[in-house]
C-alpha cells in the first residue's frame, strides 16, 4: 500500500506523457500512489431556462463518461502497467482551484502539472493553470517541462 499520494493535473494534451512519466518515475521512488485530475472549464449560466439547464446537465454527465473513456482510462492503464496504485477524478469548474481542493481533499503530498507552453495574451494577463498552482497549491507543485 502507497504511503503517500501525488496528484497529477492530467488534461490528455501534447506533452502529457512526459508529465505522466515523469509522475510514475517519482511515484516509484516515493513508494506513492497516482490521483490523475481532469477538469472540464465550466462556468454557471444563471439566466438559462429550467429546460437549458437540465439539458446542459445531461451533457455534462456526457462529456464526463466520455473524459473519463478516452482520457484518464488509458492514463490509468499505464500507471496499473507500472505497478502504481491509481485513481481519478473528473470535475467541471476552475481548473487551478478544483485541482487545489482535491489535494486538500486527498491530503496530497505533491502536485505535478505539465508546463503550459502557451505564450498567448490571455495566459500571459489571465495566468496559466502551472501559474496558478505555484500560487495556491496546499502542497508543493512540480511543473514538468
Amino acid at each position: 500500500m502507497a504511503t503517500e499520494t501525488f496528484v497529477v493535473a492530467y488534461e490528455n494534451k501534447e506533452g502529457d506523457d512526459g508529465l505522466l512519466d515523469y509522475a510514475i518515475a517519482r511515484a516509484k521512488k516515493d513508494d506513492a500512489a497516482l490521483l490523475l485530475v481532469h477538469i472540464l472549464e465550466w462556468s454557471p449560466y444563471k439566466f438559462l431556462t429550467p429546460q437549458e439547464l437540465e439539458e446542459r446537465h445531461a451533457r455534462r454527465k456526457e462529456e464526463l463518461a466520455r473524459a473519463k473513456e478516452v482520457i484518464l482510462d488509458p492514463a490509468l492503464a499505464k500507471v496499473s502497467a507500472a505497478g502504481l496504485e491509481g485513481d481519478c477524478r473528473i470535475r467541471y469548474g476552475s481548473v487551478v482551484e478544483l485541482v487545489a481542493e482535491i489535494a486538500t481533499e486527498e491530503k496530497a503530498s505533491m502536485i505535478f502539472v505539465g508546463r503550459s507552453g502557451t505564450q498567448s495574451m490571455t495566459a500571459r494577463i489571465f495566468g496559466s493553470v502551472p501559474l496558478g498552482l505555484s500560487q495556491i497549491a496546499p502542497v508543493p507543485t512540480v511543473i514538468v517541462p
